[in-house]
């Protein structure tokens, strides 16, 4: 079996490697690559049975309106939350995303941006190359012993969740939309208010799914519960958060915000949050490891193909 017409939107020639690209060609008559900024993308989904789309990308259902023969959308990421999925379910269509390749890197990541906020690891490899080796100005504090509570416990959630205990000898608290009693323990704990669980840590790590009803997750009411002078990291969508209201909290100067995910932002929301000194940003790094960006493609290109063979991968509807 395979796919009539692949069309894949804003994808370039280096986000595949050559095994990956041979597969997509295997399993297609045809396959069209896109602009996402193209004029024609609704002329050609008149006949794609087969719609990939990177990170981002907003699948809606006019667009599935015109291609009535649509049966899979791949997503080259993890968050979906702009693709309706409502819509795609009723018109049987699968949609997939591509899950867990990056655990590992974006766990990782949450410690190494908290660890170069609290000791202040930047301004001091850059003092000590100008040849000023005086601790004097230096200051810090340890994770040990903190209250650590993560939002949203899945793969990379758990993850954290593991090191923060483990690793860290951290008092780890957890919410979550389905509790994971097979994980709680003395070092785990489950929290039932997430606004409760914001109050009492000193850590906070956010990693819930972009979906319809996780947007704007974090509002007014949830960004005001953050405890003062705790260390938010956000390594997941930035639409999960009201950014009206964050940058208003950040105004108080009463906590740090970091985030890895700026591109997310329209650029007058980029430019308000950098406005505080608070609010540290990053590139979308988290993903970004030798290991993940190989298991992402193949993962991707799997989920083709186990589609086809009638036993679908990382469905999310």
């Amino acid at each position: 079996m395979k796919f009539k017409k692949i069309l894949m939107i804003g994808f370039e020639s280096g986000d595949l490697g050559a095994i990956e690209w041979e597969r997509v060609r295997q399993m297609s008559d045809v396959h069209i690559l896109v602009s996402k900024d193209n004029k024609e993308i609704s002329a050609e989904l008149a006949e794609t049975d087969c719609l990939l789309v990177k990170l981002g990308a907003a699948v809606d259902k006019k667009m599935m309106e015109c291609a009535p023969n649509l049966k899979f959308i791949g997503m080259f990421g993890t968050g979906y939350g702009k693709i309706d999925t409502a819509s795609a379910t009723e018109r049987s269509i699968t949609v997939c995303n591509i899950a867990g390749y990056s655990t590992d890197g974006v766990a990782e990541l949450v410690f190494a941006l908290i660890l170069e906020n609290i000791r202040d690891i930047s301004r001091a490899k850059a003092q000590a190359k100008k040849g000023e080796y005086s601790d004097s100005s230096f200051s810090g504090y340890e994770i040990a012993g903190k209250n650590f509570g993560i939002v949203g416990l899945g793969r990379i959630g758990q993850r954290v969740a593991s090191i923060a205990s483990a690793g860290f000898n951290a008092n780890v608290s957890y919410w979550s939309k389905n509790r994971k009693l097979q994980i709680e323990s003395s070092s785990i704990k489950y929290r039932e208010s997430v606004k409760d669980l914001l109050a009492n840590s000193d850590f906070v790590s956010i990693n819930l799914a972009h979906a319809p009803e996780t947007e704007k997750f974090f509002g007014s009411d949830l960004i005001s519960a953050f405890k003062e002078n705790s260390v938010v990291v956000n390594l997941s969508p930035m639409a999960l958060l009201d950014i009206d209201a964050l940058a208003l909290r950040l105004a108080k100067k009463d906590f740090t915000f970091i985030l890895d995910h700026p591109d997310e932002l329209t650029a007058d929301q980029a430019s308000l949050l950098s406005t505080h000194e608070n609010c540290i940003m990053y590139p979308s790094i988290g993903y970004i490891t030798d290991e993940a960006t190989i298991g992402k493609k193949v993962m991707f290109v799997d989920n083709l193909a186990n589609y086809l063979e009638g036993k679908p991968t990382n469905k999310v509807n």
